[in-house]
């Protein structure tokens, strides 16, 4: 493995995200940890990792916004010179009826989970095209490929994020880039606090594997695809068999 891969992992000082850079920066990576409002995580995060001798990044930018993506991108190239892997995991939801959905919450989601994607793939790109490699790795979820009740616009997001990653794997190919997405299931973040007990319990009952999964379950997957060299264009579920 090459340990000096310098990887963009944006909304990573929570969750998912956060999981993503304490394991890559701990594997060698040359991690940059993008934030927008989590401020206070991200340097914990850093302090934590700097403890061990491992040193990332920190940036904030809104990376909904072109301009702050495109700044981001240019942070990696002026400091490292390369972009080796884009993880695209910065993503926000709301549980509401469809009806109740209003024209802020729809563009919020869109701009932050699809919108930021687009963004920062389109920048990131333009340097892996001239480095004639890389790596796109998009965070989904389940509910791109199957859709929730009370979750439209995430997942109109997500599905959205899916056509992202296909579309781009064979515009991209020829470049040696490869673009692929992670789908997980249901997973213990701080996104899925507002589920009961009862709703957790039948959620539990669909998936075969009988447990939420854990952030830590989905790093095997990530690792993969930034080491693989011939994978592209897939959306991959790591969700312990739901919905099969």
């Amino acid at each position: 493995m090459e340990k000096s891969k310098v990887v963009i992992v944006t909304g990573g000082s929570r969750g998912i995200g956060a999981c993503f850079v304490e394991r890559l920066a701990r594997d060698g990576y040359q991690v940059i940890l993008n934030y927008y409002h989590s401020e206070k995580e991200a340097k914990e995060i850093q302090e934590k990792l700097k403890a061990e001798n491992k040193n990332i990044d920190i940036v904030k930018t809104d990376v909904s916004k072109k301009e702050e993506a495109k700044a981001l991108v240019e942070f990696a190239i002026q400091k490292y010179q390369k972009i080796d892997v884009l993880i695209n995991n910065a993503g926000i939801d709301k549980i509401s009826l469809f009806t109740d959905v209003t024209e802020e919450d729809w563009n919020t989601i869109l701009a932050t989970n699809l919108s930021s994607a687009f963004f920062m793939s389109q920048e990131a790109s333009r340097y892996m095209i001239s480095q004639k490699e890389g790596s796109i790795i998009n965070i989904s979820s389940i509910w791109g490929i199957t859709g929730a009740s009370c979750e439209v616009a995430y997942s109109v997001s997500k599905a959205g994020m899916n056509g992202l990653t296909k579309a781009l794997a064979k515009e991209l190919g020829p470049s040696n880039i490869r673009v692929n997405a992670i789908a997980p299931g249901i997973i213990q973040t701080s996104m899925n606090d507002g589920l009961t007990k009862e709703e957790i319990g039948a959620i539990l009952d669909e998936i075969p594997l009988h447990r939420i999964g854990k952030t830590e379950d989905l790093y095997p997957c990530l690792k993969w695809l930034i080491e693989d060299n011939y994978t592209t264009g897939q959306i991959i579920s790591v969700n312990g068999g739901w919905n099969i």
